[in-house]
């Protein structure tokens, strides 16, 4: 089955056509310092900051069974409700390559670990007249090591 938008997203997209939309994607299960100053400096690029959030079942494939420890509902709330982000949409698949390719961002960015030639849709959002951008990485702050951490005490 194709990728499809929910009927929030395709009104925001439609209402915002003419403004610049940054995208940036991740699992974001224990937000962290990290996470928000990555996506305050992400909505800085642009009019509006639209974050793909990995589902439920995603972040499991991606960081094994234990994970995620906020659920997807959880996390997508506190997300919404962060000054710097505009939109959230969850996406099922291993990537957000669906979905960067339904809402076709003016700009995609990733953390400063991410090289630009490795940013899942980086060649789609060039292609299609747009930038690819990779953002400080703020060291020291990790969501494995927020577990660790707890687990240790």
């Amino acid at each position: 089955m194709a990728f499809q938008l929910s009927e929030t997203a395709k009104v925001f997209l439609k209402r915002n056509e003419a403004k610049k939309i940054v995208f940036t994607n991740g699992c974001f299960d224990i937000l962290h310092a990290g996470h928000v100053s990555y996506l305050n400096e992400a909505r800085e690029q642009g009019d509006l900051l639209i974050v793909g959030l990995n589902s439920d079942r995603s972040v499991k494939e991606l960081k094994g069974e234990d994970r995620p420890i906020n659920s997807e509902g959880e996390r997508k709330f506190v997300l919404e409700n962060l000054k710097s982000v505009d939109l959230v949409e969850i996406f099922d698949e291993q990537t957000p390559l669906e979905l960067i390719r339904a809402i076709m961002p003016s700009l995609l960015v990733k953390g400063g670990d991410w090289a630009i030639d490795q940013i899942v849709g980086s060649d789609l959002v060039i292609a299609a007249g747009g930038e690819v951008k990779s953002l400080k990485f703020v060291d020291g702050f990790s969501t494995t090591g927020t577990i660790e951490k707890i687990l240790s005490q």
